[in-house]
């Protein structure tokens, strides 16, 4: 939760919008998803597919638009609630400033005995590495991370504060895990950041590969299930949750918010889109791009990705295409 805290009065003044049956003097403490809101916490309505979650949700306090029909529910109206979730969670979140005291490993930080640090890593404040767990040159743990034991973390990989590690984890050279998500809110032509205020939680017995990027949570973890083994050169976005054992092969990428059951395989070259589900035991063939939701058991190929077959199928007439355009001007 944000140490910071502000009444619902004084956050309607600074985003500029006007307080709906609301207590003027009501805290608000954090920023949090709909579902996951609490009478402490600001959250936001800005696609009406979301307008029955939002009538249900628990929050303190919502960002509207003054014609969403959300009446007798604290409210702030406002031209751009997206917008004033992003300047929200700025305000209720803000950066930490780094905490540095000139040591490679900061005094704060907790390093098993029995763990190897190498000459050039560097360890930030309160961070726990476990047992036997071996970081080599060059690596940076950021602040306030917990590494399992018997993990490895290879020469210029970095991970962002608050990344949490299972035990026997791998994670390859100049991999990132943390880094901010790709989310911003448009308004008049400008690009305004989201604070990214979540982190990235990665199970027992992961590897990840080398080069490969994922975002923490805009608001919550991102997720890396244990057994999951990651390729070189892939990319996964803020908010992404991944089943156990599952397999994600280079180059591929996935969406904001998507989630993967267990035993998924994403085969090369795959593009996921955001906010669907792949569910468990499903196999997407490589340069597919998966479009949306697929039920436990798929086994899909192509762009957009649909069942194999149906693919090869496609392709096959495709192929006869030349030949059957060929015989038809013959005919004229």
């Amino acid at each position: 939760m944000s140490p910071h805290a502000i009444s619902a009065q004084e956050l309607a003044q600074r985003l500029g919008g006007t307080l709906l049956d609301c207590p003027p003097d009501r805290q608000l403490t954090e920023v949090l998803p709909l579902e996951e809101a609490r009478a402490t916490s600001v959250s936001f309505l800005a696609n009406q597919k979301y307008l029955a979650k939002a009538k249900e949700s628990a929050a303190g306090l919502l960002l509207v638009t003054a014609k969403d029909p959300m009446e007798g529910h604290a409210r702030i109206a406002l031209p751009n609630p997206y917008l004033g979730f992003a300047q929200a969670v700025g305000i209720l979140h803000p950066e930490p400033t780094p905490e540095w005291d000139g040591s490679p490993v900061h005094g704060s930080a907790r390093v098993d005995a029995s763990a190897r640090i190498a000459p050039g890593a560097t360890i930030g404040a309160r961070s726990v590495i476990g047992a036997r767990t071996i970081i080599h040159p060059g690596a940076n743990i950021g602040e306030d991370c917990v590494i399992g034991e018997d993990c490895v973390i290879f020469s210029g990989a970095a991970l962002y504060r608050r990344t949490t590690l299972g035990n026997r984890v791998r994670i390859h050279a100049n991999t990132v895990l943390g880094s901010d998500g790709f989310g911003y809110a448009t308004a008049g032509g400008i690009h305004h950041k989201i604070p990214q205020v979540g982190w990235v939680e990665v199970g027992d017995d992961a590897e990840i590969g080398a080069c490969v990027t994922i975002d923490r949570g805009a608001l919550g973890p991102t997720r890396i299930g244990k057994g999951t083994k990651v390729d070189n050169l892939c990319q996964i976005a803020h908010g992404v949750r991944t089943g156990d054992h599952c397999l994600i092969v280079s180059q591929t990428g996935i969406s904001g918010s998507t989630t993967l059951g267990d035993h998924v395989t994403l085969a090369g070259k795959v593009g996921v889109v955001g906010h669907i589900h792949i569910g468990s035991n499903t196999t997407v063939g490589g340069n597919s791009v998966v479009a949306k939701t697929l039920p436990d058991g798929s086994f899909v190929t192509g762009y957009p990705a649909r069942p194999h077959k149906q693919w090869m199928e496609t392709q096959a007439a495709l192929n006869r295409l030349p030949g059957l355009m060929k015989k038809l001007n013959t005919q004229k």
